[in-house]
């Protein structure tokens, strides 16, 4: 395993694996016993990056999550895990009431929220301090300055240790990391985004973004981590949810003249390296020359190794020049 610093404040980094779990169906459609069995692999493999939220996964029965979080505390406590394992979540996006969802009744970014639903998650991982918390969902009805200032608490009373953002536009994260600045506030350190090798359009809205996706790293997203090298970028879905190798699962806003091109490359370096597709998305990913974390749901063993099989695979210069120029 291959391992990077996250955040620049020697009181809050960590140095965490390159691999990030994702752990969002963990104790839902991802039943216990599986979910321990890669949790454990997991870390006997070195892997110490474990990602969840507070709404995890409320849609898979209407409630309001909580499961995944709940899990993970279930399996620190049974293998005695500490603080050698940083587990990240997310606040902002958990449905108020069952029934509903992020788009239509979130809890938001208030300080109230911020504070209240960072001590449920606590508790529900049975931790002391979050390592790592990060806003979900942008807050439109909130002050900027409230959330920058609610975050900021937290950190100041060392139940939070550093701060991330989600789904932001980027304009949102620079004013407020500005307004953190200004107020001698630790501002957001690490950008958790959609993020792969193939390129989506990012002019499709959808409910949650009218205006175009912000929850992929587009163009300005990727050149604000040239500009900022104290940022990190966790990648999420960066398998497309298993569309690389069920191209029937590949999401309409992939449907462009570009995506042939790139799968074309990639399979061409999978058949030169004799790994899989994944593989070279990920190492592509976490190799190159953005500090970029790949952050990969699993809900099986076999996936996993598969996934940390990737961390070993070093692609040449000529082979990521030709996946980076490809479209």
């Amino acid at each position: 395993m291959k391992y990077r610093t996250i955040g620049t404040d020697p009181a809050t980094r960590r140095e965490v694996s390159v691999l990030a779990l994702g752990a969002m169906l963990f104790g839902s459609r991802t039943d216990e016993e599986t979910s321990f069995a890669v949790l454990d692999r997991y870390v006997e493999a070195g892997g110490t990056f474990i990602d969840t939220s507070d709404n995890y996964a409320f849609w898979e029965d209407g409630g309001q999550g909580g499961q995944s979080e709940e899990l993970l505390g279930r399996w620190r406590r049974s293998r005695g895990v500490g603080d050698e394992i940083v587990i990240a979540t997310k606040l902002g996006a958990r449905p108020l009431a069952p029934g509903t969802s992020y788009v239509d009744n979130a809890e938001g970014l208030s300080a109230k929220v911020i504070r209240e639903s960072a001590e449920r998650s606590r508790e529900r991982l049975g931790v002391s301090k979050l390592d790592l918390l990060y806003a979900h969902i942008e807050d439109h009805e909130v002050p900027l300055q409230e959330t920058v200032e609610g975050f900021g608490e937290l950190v100041a009373e060392g139940t939070v240790g550093l701060l991330g953002v989600s789904n932001h536009a980027v304009w949102r994260v620079e004013r407020a990391r500005a307004l953190a600045a200004a107020a001698g506030l630790p501002g957001y350190e690490v950008l958790q985004y959609a993020h792969s090798h193939l390129r989506p359009r990012t002019d499709v809205p959808d409910p949650l973004f009218p205006d175009g996706s912000l929850g992929h790293a587009g163009a300005d997203l990727l050149s604000y981590l040239r500009a900022e090298p104290g940022l990190t970028l966790v990648a999420y879905s960066p398998l497309l949810k298993g569309a690389y190798t069920h191209p029937d699962r590949l999401p309409a806003d992939f449907d462009h003249s570009g995506t042939p091109a790139r799968l074309k490359a990639l399979t061409e370096v999978a058949k030169e390296t004799g790994a899989t597709v994944n593989q070279v998305v990920l190492s592509w990913q976490a190799g190159g020359d953005l500090p970029i974390v790949p952050l990969v749901g699993m809900s099986s063993v076999a996936q996993l190794e598969e996934n940390l099989a990737a961390m070993d695979l070093e692609l040449t210069e000529e082979q990521r020049a030709r996946l980076d120029s490809a479209y």
